[in-house]
């Protein structure tokens, strides 16, 4: 059985790529740089299915939501649970958080907003 892959996002380039998990070393020598531009790759986890690249607010989304530190790592149900998908949900989530002081990373995997 050939091994397991998870998903790399380059968002300058606005492109993901399958690859095998990150090594388990002890000082974080996992950096994966970018095969077009060699820039980072940020691992998004392996439930993480990729916009189209000409979907620029998609990426604006996904760009927030992986600089708040949101990943899509499956649970034991079997997805990573809610992730907003639009600009408009992003802004409520956010408005939310600076109201009431809950992390922006809790605020942006929250399904409902009170």
């Amino acid at each position: 059985m050939p091994p397991s892959k998870t998903s790399y996002v380059c968002l300058p380039c606005r492109a993901a790529y399958k690859q095998p998990y990150p090594s388990r070393e002890p000082h974080g020598g996992d950096r994966r740089p970018c095969p077009r531009c060699a820039e980072p790759l940020v691992h998004v986890g392996s439930a993480f299915a990729a916009p189209p690249r000409r979907d620029t607010r998609a990426w604006r989304v996904l760009s927030v939501l992986l600089h708040a530190g949101v990943r899509f790592h499956k649970s034991c149900c079997g997805g990573p649970g809610y992730r907003p998908r639009t600009l408009r949900e992003v802004r409520e989530r956010m408005a939310y958080a600076r109201r009431t002081g809950e992390p922006v990373a809790r605020t942006l995997v929250r399904p409902e907003v009170p």
